[in-house]
């Protein structure tokens, strides 16, 4: 399947309660990683499938949701695509450290989903 959904990622108010949610509802593996400036983000291993990761919400006054990201292979031109076929890109291309490039835009219909392009491992 081309363009597959690759990861998946909370976006919380209160990280520990959902840490403890998740946990305790799905049995998921759960682990912090340290982040580039300062602070980590949570890992989220369910096993098999689709992994992902949960964070403290970056946006004041967004409410908890999930973002789901689409793996790409080239981030730069399916940005460019989105917004030539309408969306609005809501957080450019950007480098997330060592693992890849990513970014976010709304659907002409008003939804939001982000694009993920992973580095080559080395």
């Amino acid at each position: 399947m081309a363009n597959p959904f690759v990861h998946v990622e909370l976006h919380t108010n209160d990280l520990a309660r959902a840490k403890d949610f998740y946990a305790r509802l799905f049995g998921w593996k759960l682990q912090d990683v340290p982040i580039p400036g300062g602070g980590s983000y949570t890992m989220i291993d369910v096993g098999g499938g689709t992994g992902g990761g949960m964070m403290v919400n970056q946006a004041p006054g967004t409410p908890p949701h999930w973002m789901s990201y689409v793996g790409v292979d080239d981030i730069q031109a399916a940005t460019r695509k989105a917004k030539d076929l309408g969306a609005k890109v809501v957080v450019d291309v950007m480098e997330v450290g060592e693992y890849g490039s990513m970014s976010v835009i709304t659907d002409p219909t008003g939804a939001t989903i982000a694009m993920w392009q992973a580095k080559p491992h080395k």
